[in-house]
This record gives structure tokens, C-alpha cells and sequence, in this order.
């Protein structure tokens, strides 16, 4: 079934749309939850949390890309789900992730005038510059947070050149944002 038949599903306020986002979506859903908690239970837990979010969400927002739409709650309850669980032992591989754009993304403490959605923009019109690879290599470390031997698996990559792809990326990044304007 189509993300549009879906969403209708969810304006007539029938549960089979529940079950055809799980049917479509949940193996990325519990992929992505497991990659911040590892930990099964709380992932699944996210997962049905996405969906009862999605269901209080729809109507009256009708999204423009659901996959898209379901990563973001996803994401956000596997944070704070992290956050909860985690206070004092953290992740390592979101831990890595975060240490790793900590040195290149602004403190909000010191330019706090930098709003989000602002750097958003200006982090998703670098990646439209970057090569495919590199723009995906990018997004699957640092929004899904995704290990280094997945990313690898995936792309048929060795560690190694992920490792370095990243690298490089991030000192692009570091000299894009210093060009426009933002104080790293």
C-alpha cells in the first residue's frame, strides 16, 4: 500500500492504517530505535510509541513524506527514551556520533542567535552538494547512527574508507558552516 493510502487510512480513523505503516515501515522503525537503545524491548517500545504518536498526529497534519514523518518521531522518542535510560551510561555509538559533530556544530551557550532550523538548512544544502555515497555515508552515521561496520556492510565499503569519507566530511562541513557565518 502507498504512503497516501496510508495517511487516508489514518483521516478515516481506521486501525489497519497502524498495521500497514508497521507492515511497511517497522523493520526501519525498530532498525533505527535499536541503533540509539540496543536494547530490543525498548526499541519495540518506540516503535509502538511512533505509531500511537503518528495516530494522535494524523489528522489534522498530513505529511508530505511519511517515511520521513515516522523516522522524525522515531528518532525524537528514541532520544528521550536514551536520555531516560542512559542518564549516567551512555551509548557508544550515538555517544561517538554526538562527540564527533560536537567539535564542528555551534554550542548554543555561545551563539545561541543560530536557531535550528536555520542550521538545519544550511546542513541539508551541503549534503545536496556532497557526492551520493558520502551524503548517505553521512546521514546513515549521524541521523541514524549507524555503526561503522554496518555503514561499511551496506555500502560495500571497507571501514577504513567510511572512516575516512567521514572524516573528510566533516571537516567540509566545518569550513561550509564557517562560510556561512555560523561560529564553530
Amino acid at each position: 500500500m502507498d504512503d497516501l493510502m496510508i495517511i487516508e487510512l489514518y483521516f478515516a480513523r481506521d486501525e489497519q492504517a497502524i498495521e500497514e505503516t508497521d507492515t511497511k515501515y517497522g523493520k526501519l522503525c525498530f532498525h533505527m530505535a535499536n541503533n540509539f537503545l540496543s536494547n530490543d524491548a525498548d526499541a519495540e517500545e518506540c516503535v509502538n510509541d511512533t505509531y500511537l504518536s503518528t495516530w494522535n498526529t494524523i489528522p489534522p497534519t498530513r505529511p508530505n513524506n511519511f517515511r520521513a514523518f515516522l523516522c522524525k518521531i522515531v528518532r525524537n522518542l528514541s532520544m528521550k527514551k536514551l536520555e531516560f535510560n542512559l542518564a549516567l551510561k551512555r551509548s557508544q555509538n550515538v555517544t561517538v556520533s554526538f562527540s564527533e559533530l560536537e567539535e564542528i556544530l555551534p554550542d548554543n551557550r555561545t551563539a545561541p542567535e543560530w536557531e535550528y532550523e536555520s542550521l538545519g538548512k544550511i546542513i541539508t544544502d551541503f549534503l545536496q552538494a556532497e557526492k551520493e555515497d558520502v551524503r548517505n555515508v553521512f546521514i546513515r552515521k549521524y541521523y541514524f547512527f549507524d555503526s561503522i561496520s554496518d555503514i561499511a556492510g551496506r555500502y560495500s565499503f571497507s571501514e577504513s574508507k567510511v572512516k575516512n569519507m567521514l572524516y573528510h566530511s566533516r571537516n567540509r562541513l566545518r569550513e561550509y558552516l564557517k562560510k556561512a557565518g555560523v561560529e564553530v
